[in-house]
This record gives C-alpha cells, structure tokens and sequence, in this order.
C-alpha cells in the first residue's frame, strides 16, 4: 500500500543563491499555483504573490519569477524525522 505525503516542501532557488521554503498541503494545490501564477509570467520583471498556507493564512510572500532558478517539490510524510 503506497503511503501518502501529508504535505509538500517546495525549495525555490533565487539568482544569488537566496534559498526559500515555502509548504502546501497537497501537491494540486501547488500546481495550482505554479500553472496560474508562475508560469504565465516565467520571465516577467513584477512581482507575483506566492501563498504562505502552512505558516498563516494571512501572510504571503511575493518573488520576481524572473529570478527564480530553481525548484524541487519535496513531499513530506507524517512518519518523517525532521532533518536539521
């Protein structure tokens, strides 16, 4: 029986080397937000919001997805340890 991830880590690598970490709870509702809102604007210069869901509901943060070199989905599952 396979297991299921409880949430998904997505690592964003930024030019410079600037690293962010930013959790959803299913991987459909990131790629919700990578079709909607990275995608169309890949190589834009404006900033875009990218959600906060697992920390606050009422934060986000915003990035230049031109600046963005990067990305690696890590799924979590409640059995892990928490790495350091």
């Amino acid at each position: 029986m396979p297991r299921t991830p409880s949430e998904y880590i997505i690592h964003m690598l930024f030019d410079g080397g600037h690293r962010e970490e930013v959790r959803f709870s299913s991987i459909q509702d990131f790629q919700k937000w990578y079709s909607s809102e990275l995608m169309p604007k890949a190589n834009s210069e404006e900033f875009i919001t990218v959600p906060l869901p697992k920390i606050n509901p009422d934060e986000y943060m915003v990035i230049r997805p031109s600046r963005l070199a990067a990305i690696r989905v890590e799924p979590v599952f409640s059995s892990s340890v928490e790495r350091f």
